[in-house]
């Protein structure tokens, strides 16, 4: 409960030390009642929008009964404590809303955000069933960091609570790359009221989704300039070294399988690959890259399809969690150890990447999940697509089909 008290006692520093001046009355509830009225009244009082306070009142009945699902005997206090913060914070960048630069540095005062995410989303983890695979390769990646050396993590994407997942995973240990890892962030995080804040306290590289480029025709020219500006942003940065960067190129979440219910990694874009290739060509300092692996949907599993609009319902579990990393995989052996695509082709046709992946580099996939219940067991192939995307950006490329078959690789993984 000590964590929680000092974000309330952060909230009155900063507005001690020059923060926007605005309403306390979330700071201020004592109870439920007290919190949910102060929705209301901020509506009435015109400085909440009512869709964002429809919003807020859903996420909090969501992540009372997510806390209660824990067991534990002060959720109550838990629940009031961490959603006053976070209802304050909303209401806080709704009167003084924060515009993200192409590089966000995560703000650590006067109020601490990063530490205000961490303790909202650690209540929601089941540590006794979660799971962190290869900690020493954390161990190798970190001595890395320290030589001055870049470290790339290729990752598929599961939930807007990923960055959270992936340093409350690791902060005791390797508190260093839970603080200090930069996520390639999409534009979605970066307006929507009710994720903002958390975002505030992420090192991010602020990009906008190739999904949704296009939404709005008008503004498409715009994102590719600012999405420009932002990888310039990420070269500066890996020249400076010792630099870790989260990205997925999916440049989205994972999403169950319609007819199947089944969660599987989303499609790597190759261009997001390829950019990746390009920035650790030109670096300075060495780079290198790791595929990881998430297990996390539960948490705060996606709409089941991708929205246009601003402001998806939030949707909280009480849940465990899985993070495993592979030995570090090199973009020029993968590139330089199949002649042409057609070889490729043939191991996929005759499902045989697996074979390929470890005579590749010497990888195997990512198990992550939870024993005792099937059900949540994720094979994770992020190796597999990242490989197949190395080939074909890295190697000779054969126009047309080979990014097509990448895209609709439907290996059977049950029987690996």
């Amino acid at each position: 409960m000590a964590e929680l008290v000092k974000d309330k006692e952060s909230i009155a520093a900063s507005n001690s030390e020059g923060e926007v001046e605005h309403s306390r009355t979330f700071v201020d509830a004592r109870t439920e009642q007290e919190l949910l009225h102060g929705i209301r009244k901020e509506v009435e009082a015109g400085r909440l929008p009512p869709n964002v306070a429809a919003g807020m009142e859903v996420l909090y009945q969501n992540y009372r009964n997510a806390v209660f699902q824990s067991g534990d005997p002060r959720a109550d206090e838990t629940v009031l404590s961490n959603m006053a913060v976070a209802l304050d914070r909303v209401l806080l960048d709704v009167e003084a809303p924060y515009d993200f630069a192409p590089y966000h540095k995560a703000l650590r005062e006067p109020f601490d955000y990063y530490m205000f995410g961490q303790n909202y989303i650690r209540p929601l983890i089941d540590f006794t069933n979660s799971y962190v695979g290869n900690v020493p390769i954390f161990y190798e990646i970190e001595e890395k960091l320290k030589q001055g050396h870049n470290v790339v993590l290729i990752s598929n994407h599961q939930s807007e609570a990923d960055p959270a997942v992936i340093a409350l995973s690791l902060e005791r240990t390797n508190p260093h790359i839970a603080e200090n890892m930069t996520y390639v962030a999409g534009d979605r995080v970066l307006t929507d009221p009710l994720c903002k804040p958390f975002s505030m306290g992420r090192n991010l590289i602020c990009v906008y989704s190739k999904k949704h480029m296009d939404d709005v025709p008008d503004l498409a020219e715009m994102k590719r300039k600012a999405n420009t500006r932002s990888l310039k942003e990420m070269a500066l940065l890996l020249r400076g070294g010792s630099q870790m960067i989260w990205i997925a190129p999916s440049g989205g979440r994972d999403r169950p399988d319609t007819h199947t219910g089944e969660w599987n990694p989303a499609p790597f874009d190759s261009s997001a690959v390829d950019n990746i290739r390009r920035l650790a060509e030109h670096s300075g300092p060495p780079v290198h890259v790791y595929p990881l692996a998430l297990l996390c949907h539960d948490i705060m599993p996606p709409p089941p399809r991708v929205e246009k609009e601003i402001g998806e319902k939030r949707v909280v579990s009480f849940h465990g969690t899985g993070l495993s990393v592979a030995p570090e995989i090199s973009i020029r052996e993968v590139g330089a150890t199949y002649k042409n695509s057609e070889e490729v082709c043939h191991h996929y046709e005759h499902s045989k990447l697996l074979d390929m992946s470890h005579r590749i580099s010497r990888l195997s996939l990512l198990y992550i999940g939870f024993p005792e219940d099937k059900s949540h067991i994720l094979v994770c192939p992020v190796t597999i697509f990242l490989i197949l995307f190395i080939f074909r950006i890295g190697g000779k490329k054969k126009k047309g089909t080979f990014l097509s078959l990448a895209l609709e690789f439907q290996l059977d993984w049950s029987n690996l």
